[in-house]
């Protein structure tokens, strides 16, 4: 399966359906007076995180998605059935975005939230609703509003505890293979992994946290070489960082200076989540050797392990396992709310143009979860 993190989508919500004019006939009784119904709602469109979603693949082959519209009132004031809304479902974690304007509508991080992306027209009034004392015999009726339409861009970032960050071949996806069930591409020539991994990594007592391996990084990820641009804004939701260093190299120092300054030139609050060292391939070193220091101001510690041998790895499960408990905060919606960002909001004049007996309240898409802060 192709991993795909953003797609472009047309999306229209339903229009009204419009009232009718109408005068009711009986049998016994001539003029039985208006009775045409008002018309139906059109269908809006929501976006829904779906929890077996891990990719927006659907939405490359399919870019536009049409909400019905409202029915037509009828006469014996029978009001025309609203349509049914439409649910777009996304991995936990897509960002929506205007596409037109690049305004942040809202993202949907946990299963079953849902933003509205697209509001559906009101249905029109029918000829009873214009009844008054002096004007008994109404001819007026409104068509429906139409539904808003707009073009977005769904935008996923992927949603795990821990984020392994490395240069390629520095053993990534060995260790995500070793400690959970994923099965990423493992081969002896860089980027061998061309997409993120998740894995999920179990431990005693029903314990499990989230570990996502991202393509390597090289020298100027942030300006686009190489794959680093494309897939680092997969590791901006982790809550720790593990800077991946491996032992063979001739300068280990120089390998975590040059990852931790990518990252920061990337993203300075990315650059601020907490964060370890690991040691890697330490099968590869002779025993004799001595491990080489790494000075690296911030780390809350540093680990050596072999994912070869299998050297290290348990004691590195059961510390990420009480690190991430420690970061598993919920922070308020409103503090994880970029302030760049603004939520849209439907137009007044949209309110103001309503009837008055009709004016509902105008829906506001959800607040989206910023980064999650240290």
């Amino acid at each position: 399966m192709s991993f795909v993190d953003r797609v472009v989508v047309d999306v229209s919500a339903g229009d009204g359906g419009a009232g009718a004019c109408s005068f009711a006939r009986y049998k016994f009784k001539a003029k039985g007076g208006p009775d045409g119904g008002d018309g139906g709602n059109g269908g809006s469109v929501y976006v829904r995180a779906e929890a077996n979603l891990a990719t927006l693949l659907d939405y490359r082959y399919r870019t536009v998605w049409k909400a019905d519209r409202g029915v037509h009132g009828k006469g014996s004031n029978m009001t025309g059935a609203s349509a049914d809304d439409l649910f777009l479902p996304v991995p936990p974690g897509t960002i929506i975005v205007d596409e037109e304007t690049g305004e942040t509508i809202g993202e949907v991080m946990s299963p079953g939230e849902q933003v509205l992306v697209a509001k559906g027209g009101r249905g029109g009034r029918g000829n009873t609703r214009f009844t008054s004392a002096t004007h008994q015999s109404p001819r007026e009726w409104e068509p429906g509003t139409e539904g808003q339409v707009r073009r977005l861009a769904f935008v996923l970032k992927l949603i795990a505890d821990v984020g392994l960050v490395g240069e390629p071949n520095a053993g990534k996806s060995t260790l995500l293979s070793v400690i959970s069930a994923a099965r990423p591409k493992i081969a002896n020539y860089p980027f061998t992994t061309l997409e993120p991994n998740l894995g999920v990594v179990g431990l005693s007592g029903s314990r499990t946290f989230v570990v996502a391996d991202i393509p390597g990084i090289i020298e100027g990820a942030h300006e686009g070489k190489g794959l680093g641009l494309k897939f680092l804004q997969h590791v901006e939701r982790t809550r720790l960082l593990a800077y991946m260093v491996p032992l063979d190299e001739p300068d280990p120092q120089a390998v975590y200076d040059k990852l931790r300054n990518e990252i920061a030139l990337y993203s300075p609050v990315l650059a601020e989540k907490p964060h370890l060292v690991i040691l890697s391939k330490r099968d590869l070193l002779p025993e004799e050797d001595a491990e080489p220091e790494i000075d690296a101001p911030g780390a809350l510690t540093t680990v050596t392990l072999s994912s070869a041998s299998g050297q290290g790895l348990e004691s590195l499960k059961e510390w990420l396992w009480a690190a991430v408990q420690e970061l598993r905060v919920e922070v308020p919606r409103d503090d994880r709310w970029s302030p760049d960002d603004e939520i849209h909001v439907e137009s007044e004049a949209d309110v103001a143009e309503a009837p008055a007996d009709e004016q509902d309240d105008f829906e506001e898409g959800n607040e989206p979860d910023d980064l999650l802060d240290e």
